[in-house]
């Protein structure tokens, strides 16, 4: 009894007592520390498990996009037992466990085995089992898989036995494969079997199978390494081949490629949380269609000369968006920014807007008669010169002509009669929501457009034309509510709006008789263009669908010999033949409340025709206001000209002729504040280098009007 005899009966006892106490309690200790989460059911793991994915839908439950969210690790859907490839199975359960279907989660064999090599210091492979290394896996904090201190393995002891309690062998076997890690940061055997061999689970081959087994016990493993241990699974005559399907499956570049990235964009908005399933309301015949067509359409222009470009395609009864493209990528140098939602100048897009207000209100028609003349603006800045697309004036033209060839001087004239600040606000109730600043804000350039709008807020605005002024909002995904329909605009007006943009012969002076806005049956459509050649639009609608096309570089640098039907209309048209291969569009059925009448323009350019008005507005003849009528104005020299002298023609030859509008009598004109000639007739300016101010004045000296130009 060693020391312990040498001491008094009545203390040895005390002693004993004291060291059987101390047992107990490092036994109750060791009890607690090791003692294991309580096993969850099955069902519990499988239905919290998250994927690093999301992933899109289609409408008919396709998958149009898969998005990584979750960066800690690269894991896909669950797989079961019955996805896995059989022979991945035995190929594991023979390398990890052999004795797997026989024991109750430790394998007392190689436990034994295990400490007899140590005792010998002998090298050996731990004895973890299948079992110990899910509990591991299921319950990291006891202790990482294949972990060697006691302590660690009498936790995962004890969680294995919890496990084979709860759950049957198959469960901790699919268990095992779905949790544990394999090449680089891909846990579980679907992303494996993606990522190495470009396969789902079951499709795997022996020799993939093999592979994967070898992954196990070393994820990190070199591919020579990968490929000997594999070849000892295998016949011998499968072990030739290992070696470059090791090195291939080692690149790992095939779970990306296997994404269909069919609306990458779309899902960039959608999917935020990882394991996201979202159906949209995508049409995938629909979002093929308009990606064909802008990319072949960028191919075509060449990448010197645009580079981006977006397209929304939409159901006008449902609001549901068929198609969605952001972007195509090709010479893109930005191609992960989203062209549909990027706010982008929208250039003369929102006339149509304007030109139904005014006709709602009544205050014009498509017979009135707008002056495209040159007219100077005074505002706080200064003085707003608006000029047309290619700096040439029509003079008096109707209001169907002004719109249909879109004449940017008549526009800055219907906003003078509508007001800015009305037009501001029937562009918010028509969803341009962007527009946060107030009429005064944008000035007199809002009828141009000069104010950021996206492609999806310009497809449903136009829809609402398309919808005779019946506003809804969009639908993107399939639960998304459908909202009623409210009244934003008369049916007549935006009836009647719809006719001017499906009028070929009204917008020929401008895109000619044979555009790209021309098709075999009736839409109604509009192009756009912003400053500097930064933005190019198309927008338009038949009776079934809105097709809405922008292009244009999403850095913001200028377009190069792009115009408004040669830039975003040829995809509108592609797009539009597509969706109506079957069925060709048609005019949407007149409102009760557009009438007919004939109409006759006297001294304009334009032959007599059937127009259309709303109740109280019809009128059989139209002309352009008399010259007394009007202000006087000065139309040439226009603001902000540039002369330069002809070094072919003498100097005291050359001169400017001034033309006034206007009644004119008793008006005289000041040059650079000097008297220089009455106002009447057609009086000649000479050049004279230098910047110069030419001003109309009244008898009593009020300046009634003036220019600014330059000689170089």
């Amino acid at each position: 009894m060693g020391v312990l005899a040498y001491l008094p009966q009545r203390r040895r006892n005390r002693v004993l007592l004291a060291l059987a106490g101390l047992l107990a309690l490092t036994g109750v200790a060791l009890d607690w520390r090791t003692s294991p989460p309580k096993a969850p059911p099955f069902a519990e793991l499988t239905g919290t498990w998250k994927s690093s994915e999301a992933w899109l839908y289609d409408k008919d439950g396709g998958l149009l996009d898969e998005v990584r969210v979750d960066f800690a690790m690269r894991r896909l859907a669950w797989t079961p037992l019955s996805a896995i490839s059989p022979e991945l199975q035995r190929n594991v359960v023979a390398a990890e466990d052999h004795r797997f279907a026989s024991h109750g989660g430790i394998d007392w064999l190689a436990m034994a085995g295990l400490l007899y090599n140590r005792t010998q210091g002998a090298r050996s492979r731990g004895a973890s089992t299948i079992t110990m290394q899910t509990a591991a896996f299921v319950w990291p904090e006891i202790g990482r898989p294949g972990a060697r201190g006691w302590f660690d393995k009498l936790r995962q002891m004890r969680a294995a036995w919890g496990l084979e309690h709860r759950w049957s062998k198959d469960q901790i076997v699919e268990a095992y494969l779905n949790l544990a890690p394999f090449r680089g940061e891909t846990q579980g055997v679907g992303a494996a079997a993606l990522a190495l061999f470009g396969k789902i689970p079951d499709k795997l081959d022996r020799r993939e199978a093999a592979l994967l087994t070898a992954l196990l016990r070393d994820p990190a493993a070199a591919p020579p390494v990968l490929a000997a241990r594999a070849c000892r699974l295998l016949p011998p005559v499968d072990c030739p081949a290992l070696g470059a399907l090791a090195d291939r499956a080692a690149s790992m570049g095939r779970l990306r490629s296997l994404d269909p990235a069919r609306a990458p964009h779309l899902a960039a908005h959608l999917l935020t949380a990882p394991g996201m399933k979202v159906t949209t309301t995508l049409d995938p015949v629909v979002q093929a269609l308009a990606s064909d067509a802008l990319r072949h359409q960028l191919q075509g222009l060449g990448a010197r000369r645009v580079r981006d470009g977006a397209v929304v395609v939409l159901d006008n009864q449902t609001g549901n968006v068929l198609a969605y493209v952001g972007g195509v990528g090709l010479g893109s140098t930005a191609a992960s920014v989203d062209g549909a939602a990027a706010p982008r100048q929208a250039g003369s897009t929102l006339k149509p807007h304007l030109y139904a207000q005014l006709i709602e209100r009544k205050w014009l028609t498509a017979a009135s008669i707008l002056d495209d003349s040159p007219v100077q603006l005074d505002t706080a800045s200064g003085l707003y010169v608006p000029r047309n697309y290619d700096n040439a004036f029509m003079g008096p033209v109707s209001a169907r002509r002004a719109l249909a060839n879109s004449l940017n001087v008549p526009a800055v004239r219907a906003l003078l009669l509508d007001g800015v600040q009305d037009f501001r606000d029937r562009l918010w109730d028509l969803g341009y929501e962007g527009l946060e600043g107030d009429g005064s804000y944008y000035g007199f350039s809002l009828a141009l457009g000069s104010a950021e709008v996206t492609l999806l807020q310009q497809a449903n605005a136009y829809r609402t034309l398309a919808n005779l002024g019946m506003a809804s909002p969009l639908r993107l995904k399939a639960d998304d509510p459908q909202v009623a329909a409210r009244a934003v605009l008369d049916p007549g007006a935006a009836w009647i709006v719809g006719d001017i943009l499906s009028d070929s012969s009204a917008r020929a002076s401008t895109f000619g008789t044979d555009s790209a806005l021309r098709l075999p049956f009736w839409a109604a459509a509009k192009t756009g263009t912003s400053k500097a050649m930064r933005d190019n639009w198309c927008i338009g609608y038949s009776d079934r669908f809105t097709v809405a096309v922008w292009v244009g570089n999403l850095e913001g640098d200028p377009m190069r010999a792009i115009s408004g039907t040669s830039g975003a209309a040829p995809v509108w048209r592609d797009v539009m033949l597509g969706l109506h291969r079957t069925q060709p569009g048609r005019q949407p059925a007149r409102p009760d409340n557009v009438q007919p009448g004939q109409v006759g323009f006297a001294g304009l350019r334009e032959p007599p025709r059937r127009e259309w008005f709303l109740p109280g507005t019809a009128q059989s003849q139209f002309a352009s206001a008399p010259g007394y009528a009007r202000r006087p104005r000065i139309a040439n020299p226009v603001s902000g000209s540039v002369y330069a002298f002809d070094p072919d023609i003498p100097p005291a030859r050359q001169s400017v002729g001034i033309t006034i509008t206007g009644e004119a009598a008793n008006l005289s004109l000041t040059l650079d504040g000097k008297p220089f000639a009455p106002a009447q007739g057609s009086p000649q300016m000479p050049l004279l280098k230098g910047s110069h101010l030419l001003a109309l004045i009244d008898e009593s000296g009020r300046v009634m009007d003036r220019v600014r130009f330059s000689v170089r």
